[in-house]
């Protein structure tokens, strides 16, 4: 009876993932359809957006990945996937995390059907949302969880968000430990040289943030964006004064390396 029930729900679900290779189309699938092919179960986990112990129907993501690909876990493993949200929130993360430290994806809340909202925004994370089972991997930095999520790219992990790095920038200085705080915490969200996520605001081009808001405002900001205004951004208690120090000198690096595929040169 509770398998014929989670069948039943499962088939029920609405929504679809696109996936991608390299930001090309491979296809398309309806939740339903990848819920029946990998096998939704009933998973528990310690959910840090719900602040509760919580219990989702989910399916693994493994099986749906080498799928969807028509490819063996193992070539998988070796890429990058950059799982993007309705809302353009855009979270890279290592091929061989994603399949081999149990990520599910959740299609229904068992505690309240249709999921309970969570976030700033009180918004529901269906119809489809990352999870990860149990208690040891809700740290959100290790293991992202994005809501309402609608595709997944296969990248090369060399040529994700390129123009992200600056190239003039010497391993070891202040400006690649801004990059890698960057591209470790803040690029989900943030494009730089229009790479990256879409939830808030691109800082580099046309203009960098660092030419039109003072160092000490943007070290504010990113302490605690509350302070200024209410949004979705959280804030940073954890970064040091060293943290914000190599941020600044990662915005002053990349604003002098802009790039902007929509604009052509002269």
């Amino acid at each position: 009876m509770v398998l014929l029930a989670s069948c039943s729900r499962a088939s029920n679900v609405q929504g679809a993932i696109t996936f991608k290779r390299d930001g090309r189309v491979v296809r398309s699938v309806p939740l339903a359809e990848l819920a029946l092919l990998a096998g939704a179960r009933a998973v528990e986990t310690a959910d840090p957006y719900y602040g509760a112990y919580k219990r989702f129907q989910a399916f693994p993501i493994a099986p749906a990945l080498t799928w969807a690909y028509d490819a063996k876990a193992g070539e998988l493993r070796g890429r990058a996937f950059l799982l993007t949200a309705s809302d353009g929130y855009a979270v890279p993360i290592e091929g061989a995390r994603l399949l081999e430290d149990g990520a599910f994806v959740a299609i229904d809340d068992l505690d309240v059907p249709g999921f309970a909202p969570i976030g700033p925004q009180k918004v529901a994370p269906g119809p489809a949302y990352l999870i990860w089972p149990g208690t040891a991997r809700n740290n959100l930095e290790t293991h992202p969880r994005p809501w309402q999520l609608v595709s997944i790219d296969a990248v090369d992990p060399l040529t994700l968000y390129p123009h992200t790095r600056p190239k003039a920038a010497a391993p070891g200085t202040p400006a690649m430990r801004g990059f890698a705080l960057f591209r470790g915490r803040c690029i989900r969200c943030h494009a730089i040289n229009r790479e990256g996520g879409k939830v808030g605001p691109e800082l580099n081009v046309p203009q960098s943030i660092v030419a039109y808001r003072p160092e000490p405002q943007i070290r504010a900001y990113i302490k605690n964006p509350l302070t200024f205004r209410y949004s979705v951004m959280p804030p940073s208690p954890d970064l040091t004064e060293a943290d914000l120090d190599a941020l600044i000198a990662y915005f002053q690096a990349i604003a002098q390396e802009p790039y902007d595929p929509a604009v052509k040169p002269p």
